[in-house]
């Protein structure tokens, strides 16, 4: 097949960045934010942020959020992003302002829903979530943050309070451009099924996830 080309024979220029597409109240049972569609036009990927209330430009109460549906949605215990991700949500309503950029293509650091349930499958018969993203062949943390930023951007944000144990997310925003004007703790009491996977996190990600330290009972 030709490809169409314009009037002066040039291909169309591909579009880049990410653009904002719809803005919908959305009612949650934390409150009412208003959800910012946007095309990711690099990655190919569908990103949207939730806004609540008049959120200003100067340090914005923020989460980025990784998708993770075993977690979002199913409520697994094999990590603590769903209860991560309520607690943000519950944050921003409570402080009256606030964003959740929800990052999807982010499934597993980066790897996909199959790569994660892959490496879940070599947790369980030993070895830690590093190991096994790199047993398959796959990057320790393939995610980028480019698109958040850009996010945030357009929300005309320039500073946040992010809401984080992960330095690499703060370290990420500011080479894009947006200011971390602190770095909010989203501590989740650990639980027998995740207190390996967080104190990976923690050993060899390096999380501050200082609250581990009063649970090592736990196995």
């Amino acid at each position: 097949m030709t490809e169409k080309v314009g009037v002066l024979g040039k291909k169309p220029q591909r579009r880049t960045g990410v653009e904002r597409v719809v803005n919908a109240p959305l009612p949650t049972v934390y409150g009412k934010f208003q959800a910012v569609g946007y095309m990711d036009h690099d990655r190919g990927d569908e990103q949207v942020a939730l806004v609540y209330g008049d959120i200003g430009t100067d340090g914005v109460l923020t989460r980025l959020h990784s998708e993770c549906l075993t977690g979002d949605a199913f409520g697994s215990q094999h990590c603590e992003c769903g209860d991560q991700l309520a607690s943000a949500l519950r944050a921003v309503a409570a402080e009256g302002a606030g964003v959740v950029v929800y990052l999807r293509g982010h499934e597993g650091r980066g790897i996909g829903l199959l790569g994660k349930l892959r490496a879940m499958a070599l947790q369980a018969e030993g070895l830690d979530t590093v190991e096994a993203n790199v047993a398959l062949g796959f990057p320790v943390d393939a995610r980028d943050y480019g698109a958040a930023a850009g996010i945030l951007q357009d929300l005309g944000v320039r500073s946040v309070r992010l809401m984080s144990n992960n330095p690499r997310k703060r370290e990420a925003l500011i080479r894009h451009g947006i200011q971390v004007a602190e770095q909010v703790p989203l501590l989740i009491p650990p639980c027998e099924n995740n207190i390996t996977y967080l104190r990976t996190k923690r050993e060899r990600l390096d999380h501050h996830l200082p609250h581990l330290d009063a649970v090592a009972h736990l196995s």
